[in-house]
């Protein structure tokens, strides 16, 4: 079984956490990410993912990247998902989903956000569970945006 180290509280966290971290036979280490996305797009990766850590205390779960995408890259905690992040061939994905109140406080801030980071809010689907807004950095020129979405989601957990 892969882990990422963490462990999820509790009985029911733990069956989930079995559950999500055996779905990828194994863990795709930089070489594998590198090939995949590619030297640039992988530094990208890691950053956001340098970024994500210093700020949140999460459990980090790997999993198939569905249709679209060839991995998924989970931060969780206590049930409930911060973020994830997708690696496909050439590609890096970064995507947020952003539930009814949590739309409202973007909404009434939007205009703290990039023309870009709010082009690409309202171009995304809203499913009944929220605003699945899916981000394909190519650099790091959206990230402080990215904190920011990631800051109406949750508090810092880490000082």
């Amino acid at each position: 079984m892969m882990g990422s180290g963490k462990r999820l509280s509790g009985d029911s966290g733990r069956l989930e956490f079995i559950k999500e971290m055996t779905m990828l036979d194994k863990i795709p280490d930089r070489e594998e990410m590198t090939t995949l996305v590619g030297k640039s797009l992988y530094e990208i990766w890691n950053k956001l993912c340098v970024l994500i850590d210093e700020k949140y205390d999460m459990d980090c779960l790997w999993d198939k990247g569905g249709k679209t995408w060839t991995y998924e890259y989970k931060y969780r905690r206590g049930g409930k998902t911060l973020c994830a992040l997708y690696a496909r061939e050439g590609c890096v994905g970064f995507m947020v989903i952003l539930g009814k109140d949590e739309r409202y406080k973007f909404e009434n801030n939007r205009e703290n956000y990039s023309t870009e980071v709010q082009r690409i809010y309202d171009e995304a689907k809203t499913y009944h569970d929220g605003k699945w807004i899916m981000f394909e950095p190519a650099d790091t020129s959206m990230f402080d945006d990215f904190m920011k979405l990631l800051g109406i989601k949750r508090k810092l957990n880490r000082k």
